[in-house]
């Protein structure tokens, strides 16, 4: 009986491994925002990293969090690194990789905790006559553990729904310094 037991436990384990193997290993998750401001006035909202500070939503869950800031204040080359106070928000570091005023800002994502991986997130701003629409990006590949996971857990949504605060605070912060 145990023999049995083992036996269709081994093969349920290779199914779900072969299901997870099979899954796309490339992923992107992406949100927009229209801003009642120009990208003049909405690109240091990104450019500049201390400015995060007022938007940021994962600054939100953990505002004990660490935070270390190298390189020049804005553009390519700035960057941060985060660490967790509360466990919340993990360890990494995210630095400017590409800058275009106004068009583009373009990151270096390293997750170091809870899990190790390496992204690509940028955002871009699109002039829409008196308007900008921002869109937040973050895409990467998975290995087998984030395969399994984005098999448990809805990535898009859990990622997605952050982005979408982060634009809300972005929002009312450019629109208000347009005023």
């Amino acid at each position: 009986m145990l023999t049995k037991i083992l036996i269709g436990l081994a093969i349920v384990i290779a199914v779900l491994v072969v299901v997870v193997m099979t899954r796309p290993a490339a992923f992107s998750y992406s949100r927009s925002i229209t801003i009642a401001a120009p990208p003049e006035a909405v690109f240091p909202q990104v450019n500049e990293l201390k400015k995060w500070e007022g938007w940021n939503p994962w600054g939100k869950i953990d505002p004990q969090a660490k935070m270390t800031y190298e390189g020049p204040p804005a553009g390519v080359g700035a960057s941060y690194s985060w660490a967790s106070a509360n466990g919340e928000v993990g360890e990494g570091r995210n630095t400017i990789i590409e800058s275009k005023a106004n068009e583009l800002v373009r990151f270096n994502l390293e997750f170091k905790k809870p899990m190790a991986a390496t992204n690509l997130a940028e955002f871009t701003f699109k002039p829409q006559g008196n308007q900008t629409t921002v869109t937040w990006t973050m895409s990467g590949k998975n290995g087998f553990m984030g395969k399994l996971f984005g098999m448990i857990v809805d990535c898009d949504k859990m990622i997605g729904d952050q982005f979408n605060k982060g634009l809300t605070d972005m929002k009312a912060i450019a629109e208000g310094a347009k005023k």
